[in-house]
């Protein structure tokens, strides 16, 4: 596989329009770095909702142990363990 393979895209005018503005904006040599940049924020974003999603439903089920153990285990507060 090769390490640089050329690729083309073709953008309307106002995405072209975005991209050179964002490489201005940016001091960003090529359009292709911003699309990379874009692309990988993309990704982040999209993994961190992913771990997001992950651990609120972990939390959730522990959570819902931790009530069922301070419920089988409530009757041992009286006698001080």
């Amino acid at each position: 596989m090769k390490k640089n393979t050329k690729s083309s895209i073709t953008l309307p005018k106002e995405e072209l329009k975005e991209v050179k503005l964002l490489q201005k904006k940016l001091n960003i040599k090529t359009k292709v770095e911003v699309i990379r940049r874009g692309l990988k924020l993309l990704k982040e974003s999209t993994d961190r909702e992913l771990l997001r999603e992950e651990f609120k439903r972990a939390s959730q089920e522990v959570l819902g142990q931790t009530e069922e153990f301070l419920r089988d285990h409530d009757h041992l507060t009286g006698e001080n363990l």
